[in-house]
């Protein structure tokens, strides 16, 4: 792993899920630029905005309104300009219908969102990590649900 900037966006309609997110990532050991986007429309509406850098990351909230996480992962995944983005995919539900569904569209994460913020740092870094394994070569099932 290298010392190179990581750049990050983070969809999510919940202000303080934001917040947090981001706080998060500066206590990490990794040099991240976080950007954030308020829902999926506005998401998609920035990633297709010409001549604009991707990102290394995407975290991607599962259950968003006016376009929810899913609905952008199909469209990211069917972009051939968007479709090599690493995307992290982070809901409350462990369930594995979404699990399963998000793995089947392209996802390269699914995290379970923690309730307690050490475990969320956890989790981040874990994903950051990945980040960096994906680069290099292609993950299986077992890798793609982020566990402590």
């Amino acid at each position: 792993m290298n010392n190179e900037l990581l750049f990050i966006i983070l969809a999510d309609d919940d202000e303080a899920d934001r917040l947090l997110f981001t706080e998060a990532f500066s206590e990490l050991k990794f040099k991240t630029i976080v950007q954030t986007v308020n829902n999926g429309v506005e998401l998609m509406k920035w990633l297709n905005e010409k001549d604009i850098l991707l990102p290394d990351l995407l975290l991607l909230d599962l259950n968003m309104p006016l376009k929810n996480g899913i609905q952008c992962l199909k469209e990211i995944k069917s972009n051939e300009k968007l479709q090599d983005i690493s995307i992290a995919i982070f809901s409350t539900s462990n369930s594995e219908k979404d699990v399963a569904e998000t793995f089947r569209l392209g996802a390269n994460i699914y995290i379970h969102k923690p309730n307690d913020y050490n475990l969320l740092k956890q989790l981040l870094e874990k994903a950051v990590m990945r980040t960096y394994a994906i680069q290099e070569k292609s993950l299986n099932k077992e890798e793609f649900l982020l566990k402590l």
